[in-house]
């Protein structure tokens, strides 16, 4: 377990529920935050170990013409297929985890609490505790499924039904809400997000 004084607080939604909008309110008051999409988007990067790994199992056709990875053919296989997402998972995850780690233990010098933003924080949540991460909190930003398809449909610009395959590739979002600490509810504006911020970082503070 990560030994540090500074408390760790998870943020988590499903996809297309507003984590990113979150994240930024955060960083905008001057907190620090971990964003483990960006860390996912490095450890892949051409030539790395986890990004010759891929290569080696999803094979050349899921790269571009400069080498990299080709996320949207990588993405339709792995929302298609369990064992594919399965298989990527155990692929880049032990890698998202330290660096998740190393920072951790960088901020925790200065940063009395430290935010991570984890998508899949509800459904790797065994391996992150294996991993030696642990929160205090875990803040889930949440809106009805209704409103998940529709943004996620105006967002990605896609169909009705593949939106739901790809939610439905996510644990239930009321699923997610009975596990987390805080419940941040994004159906509203941004000023209603902001005050349910507010109110929750006096909370912890």
């Amino acid at each position: 377990m990560i030994q540090n004084k500074c408390k760790l607080i998870g943020i988590t939604g499903g996809i297309a529920t507003g984590k990113s909008t979150v994240a930024n309110i955060l960083l905008k008051k001057g907190y620090s935050l971990i964003d483990a999409d960006k860390i996912a988007r490095e450890v892949v990067e051409v030539g790395k170990p986890a990004y010759i790994k891929i290569v080696e199992e999803f094979g050349e056709n899921i790269l571009m013409k400069d080498g990299s990875l080709n996320r949207k053919a990588l993405g339709k296989i792995i929302f298609s297929k369990k064992e594919a997402r399965e298989k990527l998972n155990s692929i880049t995850h032990p890698y998202i985890f330290n660096s998740i780690k190393e920072k951790i233990e960088v901020l925790s010098k200065d940063n009395p609490i430290i935010f991570i933003d984890i998508p899949l924080l509800f459904e790797e949540y065994s391996s992150l505790i294996q991993h030696g991460i642990s929160f205090d909190e875990i803040w889930l930003v949440y809106v009805d499924k209704d409103t998940q398809i529709d943004r996620l449909m105006k967002r990605d610009n896609i169909t009705r039904d593949e939106a739901i395959r790809k939610i439905q590739a996510q644990m239930d979002i009321d699923e997610k809400k009975k596990k987390a600490s805080k419940i941040i509810d994004n159906r509203g504006d941004i000023s209603s997000l902001e005050k349910q911020i507010d109110k929750l970082l006096v909370e912890l503070n």
